[in-house]
């Protein structure tokens, strides 16, 4: 999958990296007998503060790669207020891993960063299947 990755700065090889970003952190796997899925961010949130700083980090290189686009800046503020709250929630015990599971940052980044991709990018829509 790696290896698929474009390297390019260019608005489609940012979003194939920031879709398959969300993706490993948030969907990379799936509760088994169910269709339930979560991602490594919230397998490393399980390892006290250090995970949710990892975690917070991941969080941040999606908003590093949104910067990168020239999103403006109310947008960026919006999307590193989703990952604190993510980081922040993440630090009270067990009820903080849980919650883990339900608060999806990246998620919700992914969408801010697709909107603005749809609007001023259009080229580099894709079609899901």
């Amino acid at each position: 999958m790696a290896a698929d990755l474009p390297l390019g700065t260019d608005p489609v090889s940012v979003r194939a990296r920031i879709e398959a970003m969300e993706r490993l952190l948030e969907r990379g796997f799936t509760v088994p007998g169910t269709s339930y899925q979560f991602g490594l961010d919230a397998v490393v949130g399980l390892i006290p503060v250090i995970g949710d700083f990892i975690g917070a980090a991941l969080g941040a290189w999606l908003v590093w790669e949104a910067k990168n686009l020239g999103m403006p800046r109310w947008k960026l503020w919006r999307m590193m207020g989703n990952v604190g709250f993510d980081t922040a929630i993440g630090f009270v015990p067990l009820a903080g891993d849980a919650l883990d599971f339900l608060f999806r940052s990246n998620t919700r980044n992914l969408r801010i960063v697709k909107k603005h991709l749809d609007k001023y990018h259009p080229q580099t829509r894709v079609i899901d299947q």
